[in-house]
């Protein structure tokens, strides 16, 4: 039996991208919150770390809307280029880059509402919005051509002279006649030519304003049915050209009534704007022009509430488990979530540990429970077998990419070696305000996890601090040794900080904590030489 469902959880699917849409439909598991932002016909920006679900949300979002007969339009940034864009080319100057980059993503926009105008033609009128699509793409694609004009004319004059003269005497019964012919015949011609050649380079061009009535036409045509435009994977677009999309996105795709634009991101890898000298700008502001209040980095970390993150992920595995026994035609005869807690796992703290391990992420989870059910074989899995997949998972995916840039390598072992076997604690405090891009790159490797944000210094009024948590899998191997962390974070007291204990969950305020502070420029002067 526990065989044939550890046999189960090896085929569980790890990205959303290769799943079918209703396997999706029936594996997503809402928190309560999520559906309803989601689903809001708001503007929005979806943020969260690969892994996190954004692209599970938006096939799931695609997938409810079409079934109620709204149209959805999803974009995965990552195939948008072709031999002719090169918008990632750096040697190609950067305005045209940005506009091979706008039209290769309206082109890609207007194919798949074309395919879908083609698919309902049974629904929608296929010549009006046939004509409103065929204005889209002209708008789109428009070619210039910059550069010298010249301007040839040329002329020919052509004249020809004939004169005749001619005598001649009629006799003809009683009369008598003299004829006499005398002319003079003149021809003239003239022709004028011209030819205008440009020499240049061809540039493209996209008009903000034509496209943006086209797809206010089409959502019209559609109406009262809405149009869901679903950009995925953002960060894949070079990050300096992102403004410049953003910009379309702005000036011609939000105005238009009836569409509604999600956008998935990763926060450290975005940007959405640059600022004018007039306070003007280029892109999008958030939070004023688009929504981020949606950030999947925050729905299911254990810290948090470890009921809820258990409830979650358990309800996720369960969810993932059906869909293979549906789709291997097997059934072990497992019914709900409970059968299944009880027969997969020695005891419920093994699944708490395998969440644990998750901090937060989907696709973490269901790799580490893969593992895990690959380590108990034919047995049922346990703590042990959890805390041994987790560090295989933390060894070959996290630290395996982190390694890649040094100098976030060495910021991650000087960390462990100053929270973890120092101060035996596995959460510490750095100042708010102005972020590190190496801890923004440990954050975005998923080895490190913020807990909370913005907390309130008790002996510093006005300090402001962020609180981060060292990954699971980093620590997981002190767990049994001397260097075992004694809790989350440690909080001193007013006589003295040798007095300190430990607290698992930190009180809202967090201004109980003194030793968690971690002096980032203690490292960064290290590395640099400095005194």
């Amino acid at each position: 039996m526990n065989e044939k469902i550890n046999s189960a959880l090896l085929r569980l699917t790890k990205r959303a991208e290769t799943s079918d849409p209703k396997v999706l439909v029936n594996t997503f598991v809402d928190t309560g919150m999520l559906q309803t932002l989601l689903t809001s016909p708001d503007h929005q920006v979806i943020y969260g770390r690969r892994g996190t679900g954004k692209t599970h949300a938006l096939l799931y979002l695609s997938e409810t809307k079409r079934a109620t007969g709204d149209i959805t339009v999803y974009v995965d940034m990552r195939t948008i280029g072709s031999s002719v864009g090169l918008f990632a080319d750096e040697t190609i100057p950067l305005p045209e880059r940005a506009t091979r980059l706008l039209r290769d993503t309206l082109s890609t926009i207007h194919d798949r509402l074309y395919s879908i105008a083609i698919e309902h033609a049974d629904r929608l009128n296929l010549s009006e919005v046939g004509k409103h699509l065929d204005a889209l793409i002209e708008a789109a694609t428009e070619v210039q051509v910059v550069g010298q004009t010249i301007d040839e004319r040329a002329s020919t004059l052509a004249s020809e002279q004939e004169k005749q003269s001619s005598l001649g005497v009629l006799l003809g019964g009683d009369a008598l006649g003299v004829n006499a012919i005398d002319s003079d015949k003149a021809t003239l011609s003239n022709s004028l030519q011209r030819r205008v050649a440009q020499t240049g380079a061809m540039r493209h061009r996209v008009r903000f304003g034509p496209i943006g009535e086209a797809l206010n036409r089409i959502a019209k045509s559609i109406a009262p049915h809405r149009i869901w435009l679903l950009l995925d994977e953002w960060s894949a677009v070079p990050i300096e050209l992102q403004p410049y999309l953003a910009d379309l996105i702005r000036r011609s795709i939000l105005p238009a009534c009836g569409v509604s634009v999600k956008i998935a991101a990763i926060e450290q890898r975005s940007c959405f704007q640059l600022p004018g000298e007039r306070g003007d700008y280029t892109g999008i502001e958030i939070g004023a022009d688009i929504a981020a209040d949606l950030n999947l980095d925050d729905f299911m970390v254990f810290d948090h509430d470890s009921d809820r993150a258990v409830a979650f992920f358990r309800k996720l595995f369960f969810n993932h488990f059906q869909a293979v026994q549906k789709e291997t035609n097997e059934d072990l005869g497992i019914r709900t979530e409970v059968d299944f807690v009880r027969e997969a796992f020695t005891q419920r703290n093994a699944l708490e540990e395998i969440v644990r391990a998750a901090e937060g992420v989907p696709r973490d989870a269901i790799n580490v429970l893969g593992i895990c059910a690959q380590k108990a074989a034919g047995n049922p899995m346990s703590v042990v077998h959890a805390r041994s997949a987790a560090k295989v998972w933390y060894q070959r995916d996290k630290e395996s990419a982190v390694s890649a840039n040094a100098d976030a390598y060495s910021l991650l072992r000087w960390i462990i070696d100053e929270v973890i076997a120092h101060r035996r604690a596995r959460a510490f405090l750095v100042k708010s305000g102005t972020r590190d891009p190496l801890i923004d790159s440990l954050f975005d490797s998923r080895v490190l996890h913020v807990l909370k944000r913005n907390i309130s210094a008790q002996d510093e009024p006005g300090a402001r601090y962020d609180a981060f948590k060292i990954d699971y899998g980093c620590y997981v191997d002190l767990l049994t040794t001397a260097r075992e962390p004694q809790g989350l974070l440690p909080a001193g007291n007013d006589a003295s900080d040798d007095g300190a204990g430990y607290i698992e969950v930190p009180p809202d305020d967090y201004r109980a904590i003194r030793r968690a502070i971690l002096d980032l420029s203690a490292f960064h002067n290290r590395t640099s030489g400095a005194p």
